[in-house]
């Protein structure tokens, strides 16, 4: 279960401290122009090293091994890899016997049968996410005219992202945020109910992301404090246009031509730099676990372009099921 897509189908591969991590695209079309160089923007925008970041510093320099010739796609699996240079895996031998409170370690162990990789949280980790943002490269070509754009609206609480990122950074505790991301002239009619409509589709692929933990569409939750009459969203030309937005692009799961805009809530980093009571499963005590090790005070900073790529990947897949996408071209 680590690919997703019907037609476009990304698959993930790597650990955190492996030799290197990756993704397999299938059902990418051929003939899309595509260079190793083109990758990089977004794979820049994903790594660390801003304030609030963790100290681990890989060059992300993506490797192409199949599917592209001559800078063209072929049509045949495309495999996008990079190596993982800077490793410290000796921070994470204790979390075998005390496992991170917040984080996989506890529940890799059981379904695994202690065999999973711990080392940087091993396939759990958010290093993962680099395929993605790959994968993404190549989806927002397939998806244009449309345009993704997300960004990080608050953190910690509070839209001064600067001033509670910094507080943070000072009491040595991490803290969470929430991204909007805005789908401009997106293609109507794309989604199939009721079980692929566009909403569950992005959904699935979003809480795939580490550290997701909710997502709601157009005006979301306050919806339900909404009468239908200040809900609804009024026809304003031929074209479809409304005059609100409520719905956020979507009705009855499929897309209405409307910018799609949604906002998706990052929770805290769990590796944490405050002291934690918690248990040791080898002596059967409780101890005092204080996290080593490189991590990052606010993971919602490298966001963005996370959201923008899966949510990329999820409306080329659905442009590929919908039948009018054979009139398209790709080149």
């Amino acid at each position: 279960m680590n690919s997703f897509g019907l037609i476009f189908r990304v698959s993930l591969f790597g650990e955190s401290h492996g030799p290197a991590i990756g993704v397999v695209i299938d059902g990418c079309p051929p003939g899309i122009h595509i260079a190793a160089d083109e990758f990089i923007p977004d794979l820049k925008r994903r790594q660390s090293g801003k304030r609030g970041t963790t100290d681990r510093r890989e060059p992300d320099r993506p490797e192409i091994i199949s599917g592209i010739f001559n800078g063209l796609t072929t049509g045949a699996p495309i495999t996008v890899i990079t190596g993982n240079k800077d490793k410290i895996s000796s921070d994470y031998d204790e979390f075998k016997s005390v496992p991170r409170p917040g984080h996989a370690d506890y529940v890799a162990g059981i379904k695994y049968s202690g065999y999973s990789d711990l080392r940087g949280s091993g396939h759990f980790s958010g290093r993962i996410t680099w395929g993605l943002v790959a994968a993404g490269v190549l989806a927002k070509k397939i998806i244009q005219p449309a345009n993704i754009s997300a960004k990080l609206i608050s953190a910690g609480g509070s839209s001064d992202v600067e001033e509670t990122l910094n507080k943070a950074i000072e009491g040595g505790d991490t803290i969470g945020g929430i991204i909007e991301c805005i789908v401009s002239n997106p293609r109507k009619a794309l989604g199939e109910p009721f079980f692929y409509p566009v909403e569950s589709a992005i959904s699935h692929i979003i809480f795939a992301i580490p550290a997701i933990r909710g997502i709601e569409f157009g005006s979301g939750f306050a919806a339900a404090g909404m009468k239908g009459s200040e809900h609804n969203d009024p026809f304003i030309d031929k074209d479809g246009r409304t005059s609100t937005n409520h719905a956020g692009g979507i009705n009855g799961g499929i897309t209405n031509g409307n910018d799609i805009v949604f906002r998706v809530a990052v929770k805290p980093a769990s590796s944490t730099g405050i002291e934690q009571r918690t248990f040791n499963f080898e002596s059967e005590e409780m101890t005092t676990l204080k996290v080593r090790g490189r991590h990052d005070t606010c993971i919602a900073l490298r966001m963005p372009v996370i959201v923008e790529a899966a949510t990329a990947i999820v409306i080329a897949d659905l442009l590929m099921v919908d039948r009018s996408i054979h009139n398209r071209s790709w080149t």
